[in-house]
């Protein structure tokens, strides 16, 4: 950071990852749905995370998004944004937004209708019923539409959308708001085929620009797109590594196939 110094919430990566849990603990009723969860993501990275259901996936994103308090542990965004101080609407404000597994988008709007309600502007009443875009508004709206192959389908109502296409449409929406990390659940969940590799490439592209963790069971699609993959079993961590690496594990293969 050049020895600048941070002004209080500004984001830090200069060292480290952008995105840590340390020793999550989280129980409920006595079940152990987090069990000393430890994770770091690096600024512009697409990581994978698989694992048998119950191991922990979804309660995971709830706790890095403030919908759930773990009991113990620690879940910070860069060195300064302590994210278990903040309510879900914070988090999102911070930067790091979530994809849910099934799509919501408006489907009586327009595509390009959807993005506009995305963008990252006051979204206070009065100001919403008198907004109007301007020309950059406009051109980060095109881009968007670009980026996620929908320029053709701007003026057609999201509700007429294949489901592949309303996937990457809230994948736009979610692009508009400027996230820092985006966290996507079972991003091809129910695609065709010509759908997962367009959307492989899609996440692919946005690389880089962004930090991406993607929870998916689809084990062809985690091979097209990561290089980094982490396991969850039992509410922790049980590996990390290469695709190549993880599907030779023999306590992978346990966990997956029961031995």
């Amino acid at each position: 950071m050049s020895g600048l110094a941070l002004k209080p919430g500004e984001l830090d990566v200069s060292h480290g990852p952008i995105l840590y849990m340390e020793d999550i603990n989280l129980s409920f009723d006595g079940f152990k749905a987090l069990n000393n969860l430890s994770l770091y993501i690096d600024a512009g990275e697409l990581r994978c995370v698989i694992g048998p259901n119950g191991a922990g996936k979804t309660t995971m994103m709830d706790v890095i998004t403030g919908k759930t308090r773990p009991d113990s542990g620690s879940v910070f965004f860069g060195q300064t944004i302590d994210l278990l101080k903040m309510d879900e609407a914070a988090v999102a404000q911070a930067g790091i937004c979530r994809k849910f597994q099934k799509p919501t988008v408006f489907d009586a709007l327009s595509v390009f209708e959807n993005l506009e309600l995305a963008l990252a502007v006051n979204k206070a009443v009065w100001t919403t019923l008198f907004f109007k875009l301007n020309g950059q508004q406009r051109d980060r709206i095109d881009q968007v539409l670009e980026t996620i192959g929908l320029t053709d389908q701007r003026l057609r109502a999201a509700g007429v959308l294949s489901h592949g296409q309303k996937q990457w449409l809230e994948i736009g929406m979610l692009l508009m708001q400027e996230p820092k990390v985006m966290l996507v659940d079972e991003p091809v969940a129910g695609m065709t085929h010509q759908e997962i590799e367009r959307t492989a490439e899609l996440l692919l592209s946005l690389r880089g620009e962004r930090s991406i963790v993607v929870v998916e069971h689809d084990m062809e699609f985690v091979r097209s797109i990561a290089s980094r993959v982490t396991v969850l079993h039992e509410g922790s961590v049980l590996t990390e590594g290469t695709m190549n690496e993880i599907q030779n594990d023999p306590r992978v293969i346990q966990v997956y196939l029961g031995g």
